[in-house]
């Protein structure tokens, strides 16, 4: 028999919040952000759950490569551009979108002479704030006219450093203030916002919106309360089972370190599931794990964590749920407990958790 653990990407929820995100930004096209092999949920489902979305923003050509020889023909934006100029002709003949963001860039695609440049789209990305990528306002615009000239179709760009907070700047307001300026009279659609803006800021949008987190069902603040009212479902499922029940005297210490005590006699439940597997090892004491049918009636219960995470298994408190066996299925992420939840009690975010998750894990693409 196969170690328990298993984790489901149910497209049917890339469904639902893709159809989500058109109720909040109607007017806009999406570009469903599907870097990191789709934030750890594979390629292959993204196909499946994500199949009307307007195009896919992916990080690196391979990935483009891989969604036209799967027979996507939709849109496709290299959301870092290219990286070398000997990969503007891999980029062009997979039509390819790009993204602009530095003087380099624009001297390659300037001396680009192999197709017609008017049918490829650049997406110029201003740095308004966030002085991560992109042209400062002084240099944008000249960019800008560079571009024009040499034939692209151009189109403008920026992302928000803090659409998520309300406390940090640059704030949204101001970015787009400054976004307003350097583009004021340079007539090309817009893309500006990310997850959060698209929940928070729909004064903010553009034409092209580009939604990451969000469509794994996931905050963008990390935060799991922050979105209930969005409607949102998780699409990765982590499940794993009880492997073994240990019965505790008061006093006993549990795993490396002894960092739990056993405040009275007490059942714990070993649960197939550690950080190779990419649960975090530094989740303290009290992080959720939901227990199937562990009370009369087959309902499932919340038990918490109690010990260090090891390499290949963890220990959860089994005093609420006295039915609990051997076999007893638990999920360690998913539906009944966001990732957000379990992030928030590693000192993380949702994002790494679902991104790192161990290739030995297995993967079932579900309907």
């Amino acid at each position: 028999m196969n170690r328990p653990i298993l984790a489901t990407i149910h497209t049917e929820a890339f469904r639902h919040n893709l159809s989500r995100i058109r109720e909040l930004a109607p007017a806009s096209k999406i570009w469903s952000v599907v870097k990191a092999k789709a934030y750890g949920h594979s390629l292959e489902a993204i196909l499946q759950g994500l199949e009307s979305t307007d195009g896919f923003a992916v990080l690196d050509i391979a990935d483009a490569q891989w969604l036209r020889d799967h027979a996507w023909n939709g849109r496709i934006l290299l959301l870092e551009g290219i990286f070398s100029l000997a990969e503007l002709d891999l980029a062009v003949q997979l039509k390819c979108d790009l993204v602009v963001h530095c003087a380099q860039q624009v001297e390659w695609l300037e001396s680009y002479q192999h197709h017609s440049k008017h049918q490829i789209n650049l997406f110029l990305k201003l740095n308004s704030g966030m002085n991560r990528l992109g042209f400062k306002p002084d240099l944008y615009r000249t960019a800008f006219h560079r571009l024009h000239a040499a034939g692209y179709h151009l189109h403008h760009m920026t992302h928000f450093a803090n659409a998520d907070r309300v406390d940090r700047s640059p704030s949204v307001g101001e970015q787009l203030e400054c976004f307003e300026k350097a583009t004021e009279g340079l007539e090309a659609p817009s893309s500006l916002a990310n997850s959060a803006a698209i929940l928070w800021h729909r004064n903010a949008l553009g034409d092209w919106i580009r939604p990451g987190i969000m469509l794994y069902g996931v905050s963008p603040t990390g935060v799991h309360a922050d979105i209930v009212r969005s409607e949102l479902q998780a699409v990765m499922q982590l499940r794993s089972e009880i492997i073994d029940i240990q019965e505790l005297k008061k006093g006993d210490h549990v795993g490396y370190g002894g960092r739990y005590q056993a405040p009275e006699d007490m059942r714990i439940g070993v649960i197939a599931c550690g950080y190779a597997d990419g649960y975090p090892r530094h989740a303290e004491d009290g992080t959720p794990v939901w227990v199937d049918a562990a009370k009369a009636g087959g309902e499932g219960i919340i038990c918490p964590l109690v010990g260090q995470v090891s390499m290949d298994m963890l220990t959860i408190d089994l005093r609420t749920a006295p039915n609990a066996k051997i076999g007893s299925i638990v999920e360690l992420w998913g539906g009944e407990v966001p990732v957000d939840d379990v992030a928030q009690m590693s000192g993380t975010i949702g994002y790494e958790l679902i991104c790192a998750l161990a290739k030995r894990v297995p993967v079932m693409i579900q309907q």
